[in-house]
This record gives structure tokens, C-alpha cells and sequence, in this order.
């Protein structure tokens, strides 16, 4: 087993390179994009492709796999070291972006998209462990707030540059708008991040866990997503089943990983209070997270009547309070060395900001909308920067990766539910009010019901963890990259 041990987070050459922060800042952007890029163009899609049935496939493949994935390359990467393990990463998403692109039907497409699901798996967890990595806590807080920042902008901007894609040019350059970008990427990771090796490399990767954890979290993402669908229930076979597996499975996964040499997900780390309470809001903070992003250029194009390039542009106030909210936050910790007062205050913006939309209508005024969606994305930037600083610095430095990929994870899992929640509730709101009241009417009526109900019940259960978290200043050890005092 090698002694080498990641390099703590020290002033370097590589830390100082402006270059290599880019790479970083692209890595994690790529990612992100590709969750919401492809919503815009969808319906131009199935217009070409035909499957309509097959439509929500084509975002549920790429989220199945990436968040499968993304425990998997943290724990690697604490392993073999992060170069190789981002490196193999952005070349699968690469072949998978181009793949997607030329892709003939739709079954063709969606096993690209679930192909390059597998490559961006890396790209966000091992963006962010790098930073943890390179720079010391006194900076880390800000180039953390950074990372959410760039977060913050490729949700928001993904549906915008489909929109702008799909109206201007072909729905197929959302995925090779992906190839120069990640072509500059791997010149710059191979010419300027040093190879620091991980720890661990004579240990055998816990395979069975790997694939217990797979199909458990895959049958999951399944059942969810056949809710709704031709009238499926909770009770519904293709529901239920797939739901109780994954439950059983997970039971088995625990009992794997509590005998692995190397586990996947290192169950001892849910005994550091830190590190269980963060990622418990992490998964909530994604209802709020996916309530706009999703939800409201829906709201925009069926019943404000508007293209999906404008609905893209009329979000653009969450972008500014996340990307905003996100940098503030990274400034104040580094400032402090604090982050749960931050978290906190977080958390309440998002649910006052939700509230204000249960009064939403397809006539309510511009600026009204546009500063609500201020206050909800300035709730929403400390949860993304703030979380992955507590994260980090709660648990020992050769697991950074894996707690940086583990936060990711929660945070997707969360996402999922959260879509697979709102869109029955959204579908049945349609169904009750579209007969009565029209369409866009009935629109804007299920916005009002799912971004509330989603984004203050995901914001009251973070609230809680958030609140239970200790209130220590992180606090710089010789030994170690960090702890958290308290």
C-alpha cells in the first residue's frame, strides 16, 4: 500500500495557476449543464426522433447513471489519485456527448446520454475535491464559493442555451456545444495538475458493493420515475416492486459495506455529526434547488406563451441571487471560519421566497416574479458552497474525495425524488384545472402548488439538520487538513 498521501491543502504553484482553477471551474460547469441543458430542446426531440413515450428517459438515463457513478469515482479517487480518475471521466463524457449528438432514434439517444451519464460522474465531485486538495482554508472558502457560483450558472443557463440551440440552430449542439470545451480541459488538467497518489492502491475497490449499489439506487430512480406514468399509482407493480427491491438492496448494501476492506461508501463517516447532518441537507436542498430550475421556464413557455430561449432569460434573477448568494457565503466563511450561521439563514430565504409563489398566477407581474426567484436563489447559494465546506472539513483528509462525491450524491438522489414528487402533483393539478380553466391557467396553478410545496418542505427539513449542526469555527490542524471544533 503506498504512504503517499494527498497533498494537504497548502499554498502551491498549481493552487496559484489560474489555468488549472479554470479547468476546475469547466469540469464542474460541464456537468451541472448537461442536467438541464436538454429540457428546452426535448419537445423538438421527440418531433424528430419520434418516442414521445420514451421522453422523460432521455434526462432520467443521464441522472441514473452519473449519480451511480459518483461514489464511485470519489472513492477511486482516494485510491489512485484524482488526475487519472478526471481524466477518464471527461473522455467518457466526451464519446457520450458526441454519441448523443448523431444519435439516429431515440433509444439510440438515450443509451448515449445514459454512456455519457458515466463519464460526468466525475466531473463534480472530483472538481470539488481538487479545490479541498489545492487550496488552503483560508482560501478554500472562497474558491468554494466560486464552484457554487459556476453551479449556480449552469443550471440556470443549461435551459437557456437549449432553448437557444434548439431555435437557432440544432437541439444536437446542446451535446457538441460539450467537445471543444472538453478537449481544452484535458490539455490543460494533463499539462498543469500534478499527480499526487492516493492512498490505498495495493487495496482491492469493493466491487460488490459497487454493484449491490448500482442496481439498488438504479431500481429506485426506476419505480419514481413509472409514477405517474399511464396512470401508475404507489401500489402500481412497475411502482412498487422496483421501490421494495431498492429498499432490500440498500439493506444489503449496508451489511456489504460494514465488511469491506475498502468500501464504497464508508459507513463510519455517518458517525461524525458534521458530515450525517450536511448531507441530510443536501439531499433536502435539492427540492428547492430542482422546484425553480425545472418548474418555472415550464410556467414560462405553457402559460406565459413564451419560446424556450425568453423562458431561459426570464430565470435569469434566481441565476444572479444563487450565483450571488453562493459567492457571499464562500467570502463570509472564509472571513469567519464559520459556515452554519450562513447555512441557516440559507435555508429561511428559501422558504420565504417559496411562500411568495403560492400566490403566482399566468398575469402576475414581471418584477414581482423576478424578485421572488431573487430571494429563493439567494437562499439557495449558501447551500451550495456552504455544504461542501462542512463536508470537507469534517472528516479526514483521505476521504475527501469520497465525502465531496457522497454530498454530490445526496444531492442528485434528493433532485430525483424531489422531480419524481412534484411532477405527480403538477400532472395532477393539470388533470383537475385544465378542463375548468385552460391550459396556461392550469399551468400556472400546478407552479403554485409544486414550488411551494416543494422547495419550503425541502428548506423546513434542511432547517433542522441545519440547526443541529455544531457551531464550531473550522479549525486548522498540523496533522490533518481540518476538523471542526465543536
Amino acid at each position: 500500500m503506498s504512504t503517499d498521501v494527498l497533498n494537504p491543502p497548502v499554498e502551491t504553484r498549481s493552487a496559484k495557476n489560474g489555468l488549472l482553477l479554470l479547468a476546475v471551474l469547466g469540469g464542474m460547469f460541464l456537468a451541472m449543464l448537461d442536467q438541464t441543458i436538454v429540457g428546452t430542446a426535448l419537445p423538438r426531440i421527440t418531433q424528430e426522433l419520434g418516442g414521445s413515450n420514451l421522453y422523460t428517459w432521455v434526462v432520467t438515463a443521464y441522472l441514473l447513471t452519473s449519480t451511480i457513478t459518483v461514489p464511485l469515482y470519489g472513492r477511486l479517487s482516494d485510491t489512485y489519485g484524482r488526475k487519472p480518475l478526471l481524466l477518464v471521466g471527461i473522455a467518457v463524457f466526451l464519446v457520450g456527448s458526441a454519441l448523443c449528438g448523431v444519435a439516429q432514434d431515440m433509444t439510440q439517444l438515450i443509451a448515449f446520454r445514459a454512456l455519457q451519464g458515466l463519464g460526468a460522474g466525475a466531473l463534480l465531485p472530483l472538481s470539488l475535491a481538487l479545490v479541498a486538495d489545492l487550496f488552503p482554508p483560508g482560501k478554500s472558502g472562497r474558491v468554494q464559493g466560486a464552484l457554487g457560483g459556476v453551479m449556480a450558472l449552469s443550471y440556470i443557463a443549461g435551459p437557456f442555451l437549449g432553448g437557444v440551440f434548439t431555435d437557432q440552430a440544432s437541439w444536437r449542439w446542446a451535446f457538441f456545444v460539450n467537445l471543444p470545451i472538453g478537449v481544452a480541459l484535458i490539455a490543460i488538467i494533463v499539462a498543469r495538475l500534478p499527480h499526487a497518489a492516493g492512498q490505498g492502491r495495493g487495496t482491492r475497490p469493493d466491487y460488490l458493493g459497487i454493484a449491490v449499489f448500482s442496481v439498488a439506487i438504479s431500481a429506485l430512480l426506476l419505480g419514481l420515475t413509472e409514477k405517474g406514468i399511464d396512470g401508475h399509482t404507489w401500489t402500481s407493480a412497475p411502482v412498487l416492486w422496483p421501490i421494495l427491491a431498492s429498499v432490500a438492496l440498500l439493506a444489503l448494501f449496508v451489511l456489504v459495506e460494514s465488511r469491506a476492506a475498502a468500501p464504497i461508501i464508508p459507513l463510519e463517516l455517518f458517525r461524525l455529526r458534521t458530515y450525517a447532518l450536511a448531507n441530510t441537507a443536501s439531499f433536502f436542498s435539492a427540492f428547492c434547488l430542482y422546484a425553480g430550475v425545472v418548474f418555472l421556464p415550464r410556467y414560462f413557455q405553457e402559460s406565459v406563451g413564451l419560446s424556450a430561449t425568453e423562458s431561459g432569460l426570464r430565470i435569469y434573477p434566481l441565476m444572479l441571487g444563487m450565483v450571488v448568494g453562493s459567492a457571499v457565503t464562500g467570502a463570509l466563511i472564509t472571513r469567519t471560519m464559520r459556515y452554519r450561521p450562513w447555512l441557516i439563514c440559507g435555508a429561511v430565504l428559501i422558504a420565504a421566497g417559496a411562500l411568495l409563489f403560492s400566490g403566482i398566477t399566468a398575469g402576475t407581474s414581471g418584477v414581482l416574479l423576478a424578485g421572488w426567484m431573487a430571494l429563493l436563489g439567494l437562499g439557495m447559494g449558501p447551500m451550495l458552497s456552504g455544504l461542501t465546506v462542512a463536508v470537507q472539513y469534517s472528516v479526514p483528509p483521505r476521504f475527501i474525495g469520497t465525502a465531496s462525491a457522497n454530498l454530490t450524491f445526496f444531492r442528485q438522489i434528493g433532485g430525483s425524488v424531489a422531480l419524481a414528487l412534484a411532477g405527480t402533483l403538477y400532472a395532477s393539478v393539470i388533470r383537475q384545472e385544465a378542463p375548468v380553466r385552460g391550459l396556461g391557467a392550469a399551468h400556472a396553478a400546478a407552479t403554485a402548488n409544486v414550488v411551494p410545496w416543494l422547495a419550503v418542505s425541502g428548506a423546513v427539513v434542511a432547517l433542522v439538520a441545519l440547526i443541529a449542526l455544531p457551531s464550531g469555527r473550522i479549525k486548522v490542524l498540523a496533522a490533518r487538513s481540518a476538523t471542526i471544533d465543536g
